[in-house]
């Protein structure tokens, strides 16, 4: 029997290999039709959700990784901190300084170095220090400005300085002449600014904080302080 021989208003009658060749036909035109509205839509939420779980799973593995690290790090942190307040211990605290302006002083005048200048300015507040501005005008041979450093860096705190704008010239030399000559007993003529610092203490740096709009930011740990010098 042939498909145009079917009568499709009396399915009823027709033979049973017609009923069930018809009946795949439906099948399959459903499951095609399922297929399209229903599991091609969740294939592309589930390959969606493939991507999303490996960026989870790459981002865990990171974060993983960084936990395991994170106590040898607190660790370093501790030590680096512990290493700073060594090292701050060291620095003149605010009551030291006065004291430690006049050994800067005499330290020049015992190598022989001659002070025409040695005027201290007021102290500039920064962060967790203070600096300490000097104007200075001194005359002296090469030697004795080599012993005045040596005897600076000996002192018993930790003493930085920094120069600003200065110039070591031959004495009654002009500014920039070239022709002047230094030998080590000429005497030479240093002048210019310097810089030497100090720590602040707790109640300095709480004040600080809060003159830069910060009042609710920790106080960084101050040194012991003390009028008395400490061996560095």
């Amino acid at each position: 029997m042939s498909l145009k021989d079917l009568d499709f208003n009396n399915m009823g009658s027709w033979p049973q290999q017609a009923k069930i060749g018809f009946c795949v036909i439906i099948g399959l035109v459903i499951v095609g039709l399922a297929w399209y509205l229903f599991v091609s839509d969740k294939r592309t939420q589930l390959e969606g959700l493939e991507r999303t779980e490996n960026d989870l799973r790459a981002e865990f593995e990171t974060k993983q990784g960084r936990a395991a690290n994170l106590e040898p790090l607190k660790q370093q942190l501790v030590q680096m901190e512990q290493q700073l307040q060594q090292m701050l211990r060291q620095l003149p605290s605010k009551t030291e300084m006065p004291d430690l302006i006049v050994d800067i002083s005499q330290t020049a005048l015992a190598t022989g170095i001659t002070n025409e200048l040695f005027q201290p300015g007021p102290e500039q507040p920064k962060d967790f220090y203070a600096e300490k501005p000097i104007a200075l005008r001194m005359v002296g041979t090469y030697h004795q400005f080599g012993a005045f450093v040596s005897g600076v860096a000996s002192l018993p705190r930790v003493v930085i300085m920094t120069m600003h704008d200065i110039s070591l010239r031959p004495r009654g030399a002009a500014a920039g002449d070239k022709t002047a000559v230094i030998t080590p007993n000429s005497p030479l003529e240093l002048a210019g600014t310097v810089k030497t610092y100090r720590y602040l203490d707790e109640e300095e740096v709480s004040a600080q904080e809060k003159a830069n709009g910060d009042p609710n930011a920790a106080a960084a740990p101050a040194a012991p302080t003390g009028d008395k010098k400490e061996g560095g």
